[in-house]
C-alpha cells in the first residue's frame, strides 16, 4: 500500500512539563514495525487513554504519542498468514496506545499476535462499545464463573458500577441470574442509569471502603468484581461469605493491598487478578465470542455516547476527574 498516504491522529506532545493535545495529519510509514495495517472506523475512551493523555509515565515513556488502547477496524494491509486485506478485526490491550501509536488516529500497524477475528455478530460500533472495558468486564465474569460462582450463593458487589468496566459487568451478570449490588461514589447520581441495568441494590463507596482496621467483617456479599484496588479490595475481601471469589483487574483507588490472610485461610475467600492487558490469544477470542453471542446484552444506548476526535477533550477531562459515565466511544 501507499505507505505516504497521510491520514488524521490525535498527537500528544510534552513541551516545558505540560502535556498538549494535537489533531494533525500524519503518514503511514510514520506507524511502527507489524505486520498488519487496520483502517480504523471506531474507537473507544478508556481510563489509560486519559493518563496516557496526561501524561503518566508508567502508561506511556515517550511523547508525541497516540493514545486509543482499543480498536475496530478493516485490514489494509497484511503480511500475516492469518490476516488478508478486508478482514474485520478487532485490537486491543497489548501495548496499543501506551507505547505503540494507538487507535486514536484512522490507521493503526501492529503484530498479527494482537489481532482478533471480529466475531460475525458484532460491528466496529457494537466492538467498540464493549472495547477493553467490555472485554475486561466479561473476562472478569468469565474468571468468576470458572471459580465456581453462581446465583444461589448470594449477591455480588461490583464497584466503578457507573463506569464502563462495571456497568458491562452488571449487564452480564444480571443477564445471568445474579443479585448484583452497585457500588458507587457518593452522590454520583445514576440513579436511572443503575434501574436500566437492573441492579438490586446500591451502596455508597464509602461501605466499601472499611477504616474500621479489623482484619474480618459481618458477610454482605458472596462475591465481587473490583476495579478500584486499595482499601476497596480489602474490604471486598473481608466482607465476602465464606467461598466466594473477588475479581481485581483495577488499581484506580492504589495500587497498594495492606491486609491480613484472614479472609482466604477462615473464609476460603478466592482473589483472582484480571489480566486483560496480555491474556492469551486463546481465552481472548472465548471471551470475544461470549461478547458476541451469550453475553451481548449492552444494549442501553443512554449509556453510550459518540465523539469525534474533535470532541474528544471534554470526555477525557471528565474521566480524569471522575466524573464519567457509561462507554465514550470515538468515530474515525
Amino acid at each position: 500500500m501507499d505507505t505516504k498516504r497521510e491520514f488524521k491522529a490525535l498527537r500528544i506532545y510534552e513541551e516545558e512539563g505540560k502535556y498538549i493535545r494535537r489533531i494533525e495529519k500524519r503518514k503511514i510509514e510514520d506507524l511502527p514495525e507489524g505486520e498488519v495495517i487496520v483502517r480504523v472506523k471506531y474507537s473507544s475512551l478508556n481510563f489509560k487513554d486519559a493518563l496516557s493523555v496526561s501524561g503518566n509515565k508508567g502508561v506511556t515513556r515517550k511523547y508525541p504519542h497516540t493514545p486509543g488502547i482499543d480498536a475496530a477496524g478493516v485490514v489494509e494491509y497484511s503480511a500475516s498468514e492469518r490476516f488478508k486485506a478486508g478482514d474485520e478485526v478487532i485490537v486491543t490491550s497489548y501495548d496499543l496506545g501506551m507505547n505503540t501509536d494507538g487507535g486514536f488516529a484512522e490507521y493503526i500497524r501492529v503484530p498479527e499476535s494482537w489481532v482478533v477475528a471480529m466475531p460475525k455478530e458484532l460491528d466496529f460500533k457494537q466492538a467498540m462499545i464493549y472495547g477493553t472495558a467490555g472485554f475486561t468486564a466479561a473476562l472478569s465474569v468469565y474468571r468468576l464463573l470458572s471459580a465456581g460462582q453462581t446465583p444461589k450463593m448470594g449477591p455480588v458487589v461490583v464497584t466503578g458500577a457507573l463506569g464502563g468496566v462495571g456497568s458491562i459487568a452488571i449487564s452480564i451478570l444480571v443477564s445471568l441470574g445474579f443479585e448484583v449490588i452497585a457500588a458507587t461514589f457518593e452522590n454520583s447520581g445514576g440513579e436511572d442509569e443503575l434501574h436500566e441495568l437492573g441492579v438490586a441494590s446500591r451502596i455508597s463507596s464509602e461501605i466499601t471502603d472499611d477504616q474500621s482496621g479489623r482484619p474480618l467483617l459481618k458477610p454482605l456479599w458472596a462475591g465481587a468484581i473490583d476495579v478500584i484496588g486499595g482499601n476497596t479490595l480489602h474490604t471486598l475481601l473481608k466482607a465476602c461469605k465464606p467461598l466466594g471469589n473477588v475479581t481485581c483487574c483495577g488499581n484506580v483507588g492504589s495500587g497498594d493491598l495492606a491486609m491480613t490472610v484472614y479472609p482466604f485461610i477462615l473464609n476460603g475467600i478466592s482473589l483472582i487478578g484480571i489480566d486483560s492487558q496480555n491474556c492469551p490469544m486463546e481465552l481472548r477470542q472465548k471471551v470475544w465470542n461470549k461478547l458476541a453471542s451469550d453475553w451481548n446484552v449492552y444494549s442501553n444506548k443512554e449509556q453510550v455516547i459518540e465523539s469525534s476526535l474533535e470532541e474528544l477533550d471534554t470526555y477525557i477531562d471528565l474521566m480524569l476527574a471522575k466524573k464519567s459515565r457509561g462507554r465514550v466511544i470515538v468515530k474515525l
